[in-house]
């Protein structure tokens, strides 16, 4: 009942002040009512509860008076520090040195310093918060000191100033009348807001102007310096054709006063000058030149010759610019053009002494043709002749052997039988020579089974390697090849004989190997080698590279004898050798029946260790590790062609005919791109060729190149186990 007379949305004091009434009332009907039915002890105890509530509610009523105390005393210390904080911050913008100002996310002005807008005085009264952001660009857009560039109205201004307003963060310069610069540095806050600073660069664009002067300046004097140096006369014209430009020699080729010639003169001054004193040569024209000068947007180069009355030609050369004008230059050709015409008078006279002489020299070869063949049947004659009496004296040196006691007598009769050898085998070389000299040698080509001729070649060879202490070894073979036998004989014989003849210590081997075009026969000695410049010296007639030798060694024909017979019967002979190391000689022949098999498997011939023989080519350009690697893997049983770069390799290849089993190329940091295109070009041309590389460089780019070549690369310095490793695995018997 108490409660439907309470309004709970009363202030608690309006509720206390209701429940005070009513208990007054309800006290003084108890006091007046005084009957007997109980009535009045009820609205007693009814008051009493009435009181107690009031209690309660009064207690809550002072708590919530407390609290609300304290939190006006919070709320009035937070009013003071956000008012100190803000007098703070107006503060710090106002120290800063720049013009600053914030925009809301709204683009609403919320404070700025001073110095916003320090440039525009009458901007001031309107810079105050609540200022839109497109308003006032409207106003620095109309405002008079700024300085719009050349065709753009405030209305452009405004537009591209709003539309960089949408980036985040923009910066650009502003010019002010009065050569002021301001910089405009704008930047979003987290909230979406913006914040504007505005800085006076005016002190750093005027040094920059200075500068850019300065080095204007000096760009003109360095371009007049280098005009002066030139040996052509140059002029220089701008789009509308006026001289900007031009050096003292082109006054003196062209002989145009000086007063004729300042900044601004027209482009037809000078081509009045041409048209004056010049005669145009060629297809070129004085009004075809005019054309061309006078022609928008891009023209191509014209060339052209000039000549005075005097003689002196001129060279013009016209070049379009970029930005329109042209250049012109003038080269003085009158030397050049006088040396053409004597050359082509000089080449004319040069013909006709040249077909004099050419028809003298015929008749002189034919002469010494005659006289050649002559010489050749002369000595062909007289060396067949000599061979009989030889041949008789021999044999009676021979019947006296038997005759003659031991001791000097013997020993006398052996140096007469050593020389009669030699005489022999001279007079037979002699002989050889003219028949191959002669033109008439004739040629059986016929198939021949070369490991028979060679088992025949050892025996008759053994006895004079085991008279020196030589190892003679041959390596069998099975393949019959098509040649004339009885000069293949000579060849072979004369290579053993000389192998054996300069080899002191170790041995010979011979050897034939399968190739792509047939078979090449090999002939490797551990004699002290032929420098290269006297490799090809040896094959001329009495060549002999030991001056002590006597003349039971040969008188340096045999090699002489090699080379005619292999042109004769187009056998390729080539020649690998190293000082202090021995030397090889190849002769490439045709297999019988089928000059050009395909190829069978590499080195079939090899057993034993999987390295002997391999042919491992070596491109190293330090010479200290080149000798190391080639006696390392000497040392393992490989043959090494070693290079110093992939040039030399090609080189060494195509002379020897033969490709190698394996490559190991170094990669020269600085040669990284033109060594790996080499390389690359090597296997491609002899492939498939595996190829293995070593370098000093461990970064990435050598890692690329040997990843584009799909190959190993050994790091120096390298490992030998490494790189037997990888040998090994290109053999053909590791393969098998």
């Amino acid at each position: 009942m108490v409660q439907g007379l309470i309004d709970p949305r009363d202030t608690l004091e309006r509720q206390n002040e209701k429940l005070l009434k009513i208990a007054a009332t309800l006290m003084r009907r108890v006091e007046q009512d005084t009957d007997s039915s109980g009535l009045a002890y009820a609205q007693f105890e009814r008051a009493a509860l009435l009181e107690e509530e009031v209690r309660n509610r009064t207690r809550d009523l002072e708590r919530t008076l407390d609290l609300l105390n304290l939190s006006n005393a919070k709320l009035a210390e937070a009013n003071r520090e956000t008012e100190a904080a803000r007098a703070n911050l107006t503060n710090a913008i106002e120290a800063v040195q720049e013009g600053f100002a914030l925009f809301n996310a709204q683009d609403v002005l919320v404070m700025c310093n001073s110095r916003f807008g320090m440039h525009m005085p009458d901007l001031r009264d309107h810079l105050q918060p609540g200022l839109r952001f497109d308003a006032y660009v409207t106003l620095v857009s109309q405002n008079p000191a700024l300085a719009l560039p050349p065709g753009t109205t405030t209305a452009d201004w405004a537009l591209r100033r709003m539309t960089r307003h949408q980036d985040r963060s923009v910066m650009f310069n502003v010019r002010l009348h009065g050569d002021l610069w301001m910089q405009i540095s704008e930047h979003r806050t987290p909230d979406g807001g913006t914040v504007i600073l505005q800085t006076d660069v005016t002190d750093i664009m005027r040094l920059q102007h200075q500068e850019r002067e300065r080095l204007l300046d000096d760009q003109a004097r360095l371009i007049r310096a280098t005009l002066e140096h030139l040996n052509q006369g140059v002029c220089i014209f701008d789009t509308q054709r006026r001289l900007l430009g031009w050096n003292r020699l082109l006054g003196d080729l062209l002989a145009i006063p000086v007063g004729r010639f300042r900044l601004g003169s027209r482009f037809e001054t000078i081509l009045i000058r041409l048209r004056e004193d010049f005669d145009f040569a060629g297809n070129i024209t004085a009004n075809e030149v005019e054309t061309w000068a006078k022609q928008d947007g891009h023209r191509p180069a014209l060339t052209f010759d000039i000549q005075n009355p005097a003689g002196q030609v001129l060279t013009v050369f016209m070049q379009d610019m970029p930005d329109g004008g042209f250049v012109i230059s003038f080269t003085d050709v009158t030397q050049e053009r006088q040396s053409a015409r004597a050359m082509s008078e000089a080449k004319e006279t040069l013909e006709q002494r040249v077909l004099e002489r050419t028809l003298e020299l015929e008749d002189a070869l034919a002469e010494a043709e005659r006289a050649n063949a002559s010489k050749s049947r002369f000595v062909a004659a007289a060396s067949h002749d000599l061979l009989q009496p030889l041949s008789a004296a021999k044999l009676f040196v021979s019947a006296l052997d038997g005759e003659l006691p031991t001791g000097a007598p013997r020993d006398t009769l052996q140096k007469a039988a050593n020389a009669l050898d030699s005489v022999e085998t001279l007079l037979e070389a002699l002989l050889d020579i003219s028949r191959l000299d002669s033109g008439r040698a004739q040629v059986h080509l016929a198939p021949v089974d070369l490991n028979h001729l060679l088992q025949q070649l050892m025996e008759e060879m053994r006895p004079m390697a085991e008279a020196k202490g030589l190892r003679l070894r041959l390596r069998p073979t099975d393949h019959a090849v098509l040649s004339d036998i009885t000069y293949l004989r000579r060849i072979l014989q004369n290579l053993l004989s000389n192998a054996l003849r300069y080899t002191q210590t170790g041995g010979v081997l011979v050897g034939a190997r399968a190739t792509r075009n047939g078979l090449r026969l090999e002939i490797w000695d551990t004699g002290s080698g032929i420098a290269e410049a006297d490799q090809t010296r040896i094959f001329g007639e009495f060549q002999r590279l030991n001056a002590t030798a006597s003349a039971a060694d040969g008188m340096g024909l045999g090699l002489a004898i090699v080379d005619r017979a292999c042109a004769l019967l187009g056998h390729p002979l080539s020649l690998r050798s190293r000082l202090g190391r021995g030397t090889v000689f190849a002769v490439d022949l045709p297999r019988a029946g089928n000059p050009q098999p395909s190829p069978p498997p590499r080195h079939p011939e090899r057993s034993g260790d999987p390295l002997s023989k391999l042919i491992v080519l070596l491109v190293e350009a330090d010479t200290d590790l080149r000798e190391a690697l080639s006696l390392t893997m000497e040392q393992w049983g490989m043959d090494v062609l070693a290079c110093a770069d992939p040039a030399e390799a090609q080189s060494l290849i195509d002379e020897i005919g033969l490709p190698p089993d394996v490559m190991v190329a170094d990669i020269p940091p600085t040669e990284r791109p033109a060594t790996a295109r080499a390389m690359a070009a090597l296997q491609d041309k002899h492939a498939p060729l595996p190829l293995c590389l070593i370098s000093a460089g461990r970064g990435p780019q050598t890692q690329a190149v040997a990843r584009q070549l799909n190959v190993p690369l050994l790091a120096k310095p390298l490992n030998p186990e490494h790189l037997r490793r990888f040998l090994v695995a290109q053999s053909p018997r590791a393969i098998l």
